[in-house]
């Protein structure tokens, strides 16, 4: 029996807290999965797994076992990736964790171009808002939009983007325009929850750092709800220049207070910290930063690119 099947499949059943699950990862039957454990318990002469009918859980032997089986198993894909990243041979599959509406907006049209450069590379991308734990929730990739990007991770700049106040036309003519920061609790505020800030509305302006408490009658966590709603003249908001960037260039929102500016964030691509950064991960980090070179807007697909 090979002794790294029967420690992938110990690993995964852990992992998965079930031989079924784990039989479902791997692609294998129950029974197979049954068998490769038993096998490696009496190869050990050790019981790793009590087994119950409601639940499985480590021995003691078996949990010192678990995580030396995943060093030894993540040396093995190291030693994979080194091999990988000499031959630079972009494969396999690569999941991505990256913003909902950056990722729709932005990403989203860019994804055919980039299979079609890299035909071995399967994307599995998951838009959330949320900060994920990349390596604890497996993601081989996130993109991130702050000030800063996590120093425990290896980051590059792919742009950036200016936070900025704005409003409809309509809803400015009926409830007036603001003037100074401080008059924002007078209006309608339509606040992004997941804003770093929250609910302390903070600008530079003329006479120095401003900040404001904001009162907002509508809070969601979804920038495209805030566009939406400010587009239906319900109220002002405080979004990136990449989601109101064309309601501005076409009239439908307008940007308030243009001398008190907000915050600029940048985009970046983050993914953990490697002595060797698999092919894939380098082709599309290479890949986003030339597209994203010329700035945001210019960012398109090309639809004349072949495999």
């Amino acid at each position: 029996m090979d002794k790294l099947l029967e420690m992938q499949t110990f690993v995964s059943v852990v992992d998965a807290k079930s031989f079924v699950g784990a039989a479902e990862g791997m692609g294998v039957s129950k029974a197979a999965v049954s068998r490769y454990v038993n096998d490696l318990e009496t190869r050990l002469g050790v019981r790793l797994l009590h087994r119950t009918t409601r639940r499985l859980s480590l021995t003691d032997e078996g949990e010192v076992f678990y995580f030396r089986c995943k060093e030894l198993l993540s040396d093995v894909e190291e030693a994979e990736a080194e091999l990988d990243s000499r031959s630079g041979n972009a494969r396999g599959l690569l999941r991505i964790n990256v913003p909902v509406s950056f990722g729709i907006g932005h990403l989203g049209p860019l994804w055919g171009e980039f299979h079609q450069r890299h035909p071995d590379v399967q994307l599995d991308i998951n838009l959330a808002d949320r900060i994920v734990d990349i390596v604890e929730e497996g993601f081989d990739l996130a993109i991130r939009i702050a000030s800063l990007p996590s120093s425990t991770l290896i980051s590059r700049n792919l742009a950036s983007t200016r936070i900025l106040l704005c409003a409809s036309p309509d809803y400015l003519a009926t409830h007036g325009t603001p003037w100074h920061p401080s008059e924002l609790s007078e209006h309608r505020i339509i606040a992004y929850s997941n804003l770093a800030t929250r609910h302390d509305w903070q600008f530079e302006g003329p006479h120095g750092a401003v900040s404001v408490r904001i009162r907002p009658w509508l809070n969601t966590n979804n920038g495209d709800t805030c566009r939406a709603v400010a587009l239906s003249h319900q109220g002002i908001i405080l979004q990136p220049d990449f989601l109101v960037g064309a309601d501005l260039a076409t009239g439908s929102l307008v940007e308030v207070m243009p001398e008190y500016r907000s915050m600029e964030l940048g985009i970046y691509a983050i993914y953990p910290t490697r002595k060797f950064v698999a092919p894939k991960v380098r082709a599309l980090v290479d890949f986003l930063s030339d597209k994203f070179s010329g700035g945001l807007q210019k960012a398109q697909p090309d639809h004349r690119t072949r495999p």
